[in-house]
């Protein structure tokens, strides 16, 4: 099961949100296009339950008085009533939050947004991590969405599982020891033999996904060339068929079976970002002070986070600007990071107290050693706006593999043929 923190937060504050969004929705630009100069009256600014800090917002409204900030969360599909209220050119929001997953398809349409580095954007890149300051940007170099937060990903297991197991349990020594996924899955087979209902990867899925994420290359290159079925692809896919083949991968859990199953001490570890650790306190309490964290095996990936933009209707973009890098900068990240669970794009918040202490859910560990390396070393990805249709069919065939017994070579023909034909009618070559 792929647990997401967005997914927790909207199954609670994001309700109460989608039934103001309406009346929320028209306090936004009047579509007369970007403001040369001057203070606006107001500007406004959307984002989604869980998006921001809501403190942090609340104190951005107080320190820029000199315009009226006037935010919304909007629930909902965010992208879809974002991308309704642009083409309708009547209430656009002046600043306006990117999720993570949508960034690479609006990227296609730069002409919606203003360039950040036409603001000045360029001289506070080195305060933010690099792949994720290239992930906001076009192939021509546009700045799009500037860095909330991000997912950089690690081992999340229980350590009383471990040990007793006979495996290494500290996280340095799992670190060392499990340093590459072959090591990764030999210690899974150890576990399972001294711990027959025990598994040390949740999810084939989940493990196609985070595999995937430690390379440079995806299912299409710059060149919007379809490239899904060439090597870097087949051996991420190959590992995950072997880790099923071995035996170490849990059945498939969803949902509340997932957290039994956690509870149980059936699911004895699972890859994961930085804001899984929400989840895992939310639906796993009673674990609390059994699970560490060690870096992932193979190096570390990217899962989540999201972005800032101004819109081409900004009224005043010069003074939206200085209230996004406000809202962004180091200090605010941290709190961010306190109040709701975002994890900084800014290196320098690492060594802030809100990140560095030690986390009673993990045994006291502190967990920003392991999280704050894994950020700086994310590889940077290109992620065409195609690809996560052309990745569909490839998870798909990894499911059926998992759960169904698919025949493994039937399933990557199948997969490759369903992505080429999604690429194709995507107008990918």
């Amino acid at each position: 099961m792929e647990l997401s923190r967005r997914g927790l937060i909207r199954a609670g504050l994001l309700s109460l949100a989608a039934a103001g969004a309406g009346s929320t929705a028209a306090c936004g630009g009047s579509g007369s296009g970007a403001a040369s100069g001057g203070t606006a009256a107001e500007l406004t600014l959307w984002y989604w339950g869980g998006g921001l800090s809501d403190k942090v917002v609340a104190d951005a409204v107080k320190q820029f008085a000199q315009t009226k900030i006037k935010p919304s969360v909007i629930g909902g599909d965010f992208k879809q009533k974002l991308i309704a209220t642009m083409n309708g050119r009547k209430f656009v929001p002046d600043i306006t939050g990117i999720k993570g997953e949508n960034i690479a398809s609006l990227l296609a349409e730069p002409d919606r947004f203003i360039d950040l580095n036409s603001l000045g954007a360029g001289k506070l890149a080195s305060q933010y991590v690099e792949w994720k300051w290239k992930q906001g940007s076009t192939t021509d170099g546009k700045l799009i969405g500037f860095p909330i937060d991000i997912g950089p990903t690690a081992l999340f297991y229980r350590h009383d599982i471990f040990d007793k197991a006979g495996l290494p349990a500290d996280p340095a020594e799992v670190g060392s020891s499990m340093s590459t996924w072959e090591a990764f899955f030999e210690a899974g087979v150890k576990l399972k033999k001294a711990n027959p209902d025990a598994f040390i990867i949740d999810s084939a899925e989940g493990l196609f996904d985070k595999m995937l994420g430690q390379g440079t290359k995806r299912f299409i290159d710059e060149s919007n060339k379809f490239i899904g079925d060439q090597d870097h692809i087949r051996q991420v896919w190959d590992m995950t068929v072997k880790a099923n083949e071995m035996g170490i991968v849990a059945p498939k859990y969803d949902g509340p079976d997932w957290n039994a199953a956690a509870a149980q001490g059936k699911v004895a570890g699972t890859v994961g970002a930085a804001w899984f650790a929400l989840d895992l306190k939310s639906g796993v309490e009673a674990t609390s002070g059994k699970w560490r964290v060690a870096p992932m095996p193979g190096g570390p990936a990217n899962i989540g986070g999201s972005f800032l933009a101004l819109t081409k209707d900004c009224r005043d973009p010069k003074l939206a600007f200085q209230i996004v890098t406000w809202l962004l900068n180091a200090e605010n990240q941290a709190r961010g990071f306190t109040d709701a669970a975002l994890f900084p794009s800014t290196p320098a918040s690492y060594d802030m107290p809100a990140l560095t202490g030690g986390d009673p859910f993990f045994g006291g560990q502190k967990t920003i050693e392991v999280f704050g390396p894994a950020a700086k070393k994310i590889p940077i990805q290109y992620e065409a706006p195609a690809d996560a249709a052309v990745a569909q069919p490839f998870k798909d065939e990894i499911v059926n593999i998992w759960t169904k017994n698919k025949d493994s070579t039937t399933a990557w023909n199948d997969a490759v043929s369903a992505a080429k034909q999604i690429a194709g009618r995507q107008g990918v070559s």
